[in-house]
């Protein structure tokens, strides 16, 4: 019994640092979640939002959203530009994780303080494409498509993978989440934002001109990431083959996966990685150390253990 749960707290914490970039698992970042500001932020707490963003299938959504955001030539080449994602992914995704988790997580405070700062970030990128077009990561136009790609990638990984919203907040959540998650993106500058699921759909389609091919360096890239011990090779293969399960059917066939299609075999593949994440969940907890910094925040849950430690401490 001492040996399993040693075994599981060793994976638990491998886990929690690998995707937020720091050893403890809980980043400066994250203890600002708890400490930065009073009351909510800008969603309701165990509102939607919270719980799409809480979910585990969110690994299964940042990987197709990564992969649908690839079909526009200039945010690829924005990130391929101005990003070491090839040499060092994992600093990217934690990079990543922590503008979602705090702009879901924190107070209104810190969620303002944290889309300045990704502000800033995108003043730099900026430049020409090797086609000779011109890109700026504060393009309106760009933070809308990466905006979309986003919430269609998360909603879908969601209702493959996630677990089922509906009895919690009736049949027609997914509209609730797309009209909620856009005040992210317009914090950051988009424009003309979707509020429902259709709305959605067709802003996605309407892109179709606009969009390329995925390279095959990047699909293979995303397919297999360098740097992942065996476990986590075998863990991710089912993360990536359910992304492409999960992506968009306008976009799917520009990265060359299967995307949307509900065949029994799709069906079949993605059963076997929602019991994936079932397990991951039972090793984790119910909450991600963000959520927890949260819940302790509002009075809604005890003191993360970061918290207690340095209670216990002292000053200095």
């Amino acid at each position: 019994m001492h040996l399993l749960t040693a075994a599981s707290e060793t994976a638990r914490s491998r886990f929690r640092a690998r995707v937020s970039g720091d050893p403890t698992g809980a980043p400066a970042w994250v203890r600002d979640i708890a400490r930065v500001g009073r009351g909510p932020g800008w969603f309701e707490p165990d509102g939607v939002v919270w719980r799409v963003h809480g979910d585990l299938s969110t690994l299964v959504g940042g990987v197709a959203a990564l992969l649908g955001q690839a079909t526009h030539p200039l945010a690829l080449a924005g990130v391929q530009g101005h990003s070491d994602y090839v040499e060092d992914p994992w600093r990217r995704l934690a990079g990543t994780a922590r503008w979602l988790v705090v702009s879901t997580f924190g107070s209104a405070e810190l969620a303002e303080r944290e889309a300045a700062r990704v502000r800033a970030r995108h003043v730099v990128v900026r430049g020409v494409d090797p086609a000779g077009r011109a890109y700026s990561a504060s393009d309106p136009h760009l933070l809308r498509w990466v905006h979309l790609a986003f919430t269609d990638a998360f909603l879908a990984a969601q209702e493959g993978v996630g677990r089922d919203l509906a009895p919690r907040f009736g049949r027609r959540w997914p509209d609730a989440y797309v009209a909620q998650w856009a005040r992210s993106a317009a914090a950051l500058g988009a424009r003309d934002l979707p509020g429902t699921r259709s709305e959605l759909v067709e802003a996605l389609a309407a892109h179709g001109p606009q969009l390329e091919p995925v390279p095959e360096q990047v699909r293979a890239f995303l397919s297999a990431p360098p740097g992942l011990g065996p476990a986590e090779r075998l863990f991710y293969r089912g993360i990536a083959d359910a992304a492409q399960l999960l992506l968009c059917p306008a976009l799917a066939p520009l990265a060359d996966v299967p995307g949307r299609g509900g065949t029994s075999a799709s069906r079949a593949r993605l059963a076997l990685v929602r019991a994936q994440l079932r397990g991951l969940s039972l090793v984790l907890g119910p909450h991600s150390p963000s959520e927890e910094a949260a819940r302790w925040r509002l009075g809604l849950g005890p003191a993360p253990a970061w918290a207690l430690e340095e209670q216990a401490a002292g000053p200095g």
